[in-house]
This record gives structure tokens, C-alpha cells and sequence, in this order.
């Protein structure tokens, strides 16, 4: 099992981006415009949901982000993590 001092920045990098992208393509299957999806999180600037789905300026989305939009399109959550690997 990797520690958290073993992971580098560009893995970590990688990982914010596959989970942003995963976010970003799932919210456009389900044909959910960002400011919708922004209103049913609770959230307060659209500007910040859409810099964590692009993955800019160090924003990323949380777990409490992942959960909320998870339910808000109605998909298992595990769909966001797809093409995240932990293993060498």
C-alpha cells in the first residue's frame, strides 16, 4: 500500500484530472448544465465548480463534491473513479 508520502504531485495531478474529467463527461451524458448541477450541490459560484471539472488554478473536487453530484445525476459513485489506479 502506498503512503501519502510516496504519492508524487504528478500522480496526484493525474488523479484530480481523471475524477474532473469523469465528472465533466458523466454531467454531459445526463445532458446537466453546470449551473443546475451547481444549485442542487449547494454551492454558491458557478466559477469554482467549473475550475475543479477542468482541473485549474489547484481546484479539485472533494469527497462531499463527488458524493453530492453523484447524487444529483443519479450515477454510483464509483463511476467518477473510473481509470484511477493505485496499483503499479
Amino acid at each position: 500500500m502506498k503512503s501519502l508520502s510516496v504519492v508524487s504531485e504528478e500522480d496526484l495531478n493525474k488523479f484530480y484530472q481523471t475524477i474532473s474529467n469523469n465528472v465533466q463527461r458523466i454531467r454531459q451524458e445526463k445532458n446537466k448544465p453546470q449551473l443546475d448541477l451547481v444549485l442542487e450541490m449547494g454551492l454558491k459560484s458557478t466559477s469554482f465548480y467549473s475550475k475543479c471539472e477542468n482541473a485549474k488554478d489547484n481546484h479539485h473536487f472533494n469527497l462531499e463534491h463527488i458524493y453530492k453530484i453523484a447524487v444529483a445525476l443519479n450515477v454510483d459513485i464509483l463511476e467518477f473513479f473510473k481509470g484511477v489506479h493505485t496499483t503499479t
